[in-house]
């Protein structure tokens, strides 16, 4: 059985302070490295990658592709600029998706 890992990408400033938790964490600095991390992360023991709202935003396509895998699930979280509203938004659906219903 495998120890899955947890992993935070984004800014540099947005992410370093998640090190402090024991977190893997990936500063980038452009989008194609963190396509590039993301999709090299996800062939590896990670379960869940949290993923800055900026960053995303930038690379829907990318993240949408792990939507319904298994792992890693990819947790939308506020940068440094503060939130887009996705993550929640993107919660709002799983639910609805789960349920049958907009609970939320």
């Amino acid at each position: 059985m495998a120890d899955y890992r947890i992993a935070v990408m984004g800014d540099k400033d947005s992410v370093l302070g998640f090190k402090a938790l024991g977190l893997d964490v990936f500063p980038v600095e452009s989008v194609d490295e963190a396509r590039h991390i993301l999709h090299r992360i996800a062939k590896e023991d990670y379960a869940v990658v949290y993923l800055t709202e900026q960053l995303a935003a930038q690379m829907e396509s990318d993240v949408n592709r792990y939507k319904d895998a298994l792992t890693p699930a990819v947790i939308l979280i506020p940068g440094k600029e503060g939130s887009l509203g996705m993550g929640m938004a993107n919660i709002k659906k799983a639910v609805e998706r789960a349920v049958g219903a907009d609970i939320l």
